[in-house]
């Protein structure tokens, strides 16, 4: 959870006076909270709402607990896959986390920027790191540097309700790869989900309780690395038939599903992109929401 902001803190950030951003508030421009003593506090995510609609920009980034120089330019997002590759070959963090933060203000969400941005960047290092122009250690770097700026949009998203739909997932064994499933967890999260990424390498049995305990609304698994195909999907279908049976909507995707993995393999969705993740889970909630209103008729 985000720690509360000051309306001090965001005025001296923005660089107006405080008397003109608490105008702002009472104008409900800016969202506010009270505390018990009744002072005002904004959230980080209701801060970067509003910048992304007002054009305003941030002079001082760190007062917020935003990346060094954050929002202080635009990036343009047809250039930004290409610096944010250089960025995370050279070990640029602050580079890479202030171009994807400027993407999010500028009013990219965070599905278009990890799609076309962050997926874009990674497929290009991947295939240097499968032709042997990039080095092991700088395609991990790159990897830690990018779960950092993922870390940053997840702190500018609000919390979601304690009765949003709840999506858990991760990745099976032998499959190390991180950044798939924070993805997934993020962009879940704008969704107004209550989503959690479980991690990776996750054993199918240990997974197979997560669903029976939580008996979550989506059960996503990402599959970027396959150590053997029956195997797989022997344990994959044991996976569905269990989140089935209990009611959950199984989504799978990644990379490692080729054309004949995919024809064997039983699912609610498949994503070759985030965006079609989103767009399965919002049908999912206007079905929901239609249920609802006919069940609320007298």
């Amino acid at each position: 959870m985000n720690q509360p902001l000051s309306p001090k803190q965001v005025a001296q950030a923005i660089g107006v006076s405080e008397s003109s951003l608490k105008r702002w508030c009472d104008r409900g421009l800016l969202k506010t909270v009270r505390t018990a003593g009744g002072h005002r506090r904004l959230e980080l995510g209701d801060v970067l709402r509003f910048l992304r609609t007002s054009g305003h920009q941030v002079a001082r980034p760190d007062l917020i607990g935003l990346p060094p120089q954050a929002g202080q330019g635009t990036t343009a997002r047809n250039k930004a896959r290409e610096r944010v590759r250089d960025a995370l070959l050279a070990g640029d963090e602050q580079l890479c986390r202030r171009i994807v933060y400027d993407l999010y203000v500028a009013g990219h969400s965070a599905c278009d920027i990890c799609d076309n941005v962050l997926a874009g960047a990674f497929h290009e290092i991947g295939h240097g790191w499968e032709c042997g122009k990039v080095q092991v250690y700088r395609e991990r770097r790159a990897c830690e540097i990018a779960l950092k700026a993922l870390y940053d949009l997840r702190r500018a998203l609000p919390d979601p309700a304690v009765d949003a739909p709840l999506a858990i997932g991760g990745s099976l064994e032998f499959d190390p790869y991180c950044l798939p499933t924070a993805m997934v967890e993020l962009v879940l999260r704008e969704s107004g989900w209550r989503a959690m990424s479980l991690g990776t390498m996750l054993p199918p049995a240990t997974l197979a309780e997560a669903v029976r305990e939580n008996e979550p609304d989506v059960l996503w698994i990402s599959i970027s690395t396959i150590r053997s195909v029956p195997e797989f999907l022997d344990e994959y279908s044991q996976l569905h038939d269990l989140a089935t049976t209990l009611g959950s909507a199984v989504v799978v995707g990644g990379r490692a599903i080729t054309a004949e993995i995919r024809r064997q393999l039983s699912y609610s969705a498949f994503g070759d992109t985030l965006r079609h993740l989103v767009t399965f889970v919002e049908a999912m909630d206007r079905r929901t929401q239609r249920v609802r209103k006919r069940t609320a008729r007298p």
